[in-house]
């Protein structure tokens, strides 16, 4: 999920934070979550979760006991299908790109973009990322979540696979040059298959190595310099 938290120097910001959910109350509508930022058994309302959790595409890792998995299913419905859950997700991301606004709305091209580039729509993801992109620059300069290719990387996959290589480029460099410390190894990977095509091979390798630096035995980074024919 997303939340706004302070950074080092103080200021409020979005960062990407995880939580476990051990529980739940639907009287009171709360689920109890094990955060690690906060405390354990921690509380946090319905709505709130959901709209924290929009910012990651409502992704779900389900920890079940074997004998369950009939049940679980069961509950999944269409969405144990994995084509047919991100089917779903496009769709759901669509009709809040509808209704929401602001960040939110943001998030909600953003997901949409993501799930086109799991079914390998990578045109129409990358029409969901320009529209998202569009959306948050426009934003006030505070309530930009300038840290979302920290975590996920959906439109490197949209423009490397629509030949927009010059797009690739220059995500990278916004999403390195904007952390503290440049620990962002699939950005310089991305950045590294995008100068090749173009023939910045020196660029490729230095961005390989930097990759391999920050990640030792990062295994696209590995598998490139082997393609390239880099020494690590």
């Amino acid at each position: 999920k997303g939340i706004i938290l302070k950074d080092f120097n103080g200021k409020l910001g979005w960062v990407g934070h995880y939580a476990v959910v051990t529980g739940y109350d639907d009287a009171k509508k709360e689920f109890i979550t094990q955060d690690s930022y906060y405390s354990a058994d921690y509380l946090i309302n319905y709505d709130d979760l959901y709209t924290q959790w929009r910012s990651f595409n409502y992704t779900y890792l389900v920890i079940y006991p074997q004998d369950l998995e009939q049940n679980l299913m069961r509950i999944l419905g269409a969405s144990a299908d994995e084509t047919t859950s991100y089917q779903i997700a496009a769709q759901t991301a669509a009709d809040e790109a509808i209704r929401l606004t602001g960040v939110q709305q943001f998030f909600a091209w953003f997901n949409r973009g993501s799930s086109l580039v799991s079914l390998q729509d990578y045109g129409g993801a990358s029409s969901a990322f320009d529209q998202a992109f569009r959306l948050m620059a426009a934003l006030p300069e505070n309530d930009r979540p300038w840290r979302m290719m920290w975590y996920q990387t959906g439109p490197y996959f949209a423009y490397y696979f629509t030949g927009r290589y010059q797009d690739v480029i220059n995500l990278a460099d916004n999403t390195i040059q904007s952390a503290a410390e440049p620990y962002l190894e699939e950005s310089f990977i991305w950045r590294a298959r995008a100068r090749s095509l173009l023939g910045d091979t020196a660029g490729a390798a230095e961005d390989v190595r930097k990759s391999l630096e920050y990640h030792p035995g990062f295994l696209p980074g590995l598998e490139l310099a082997q393609q390239l024919g880099i020494q690590p």
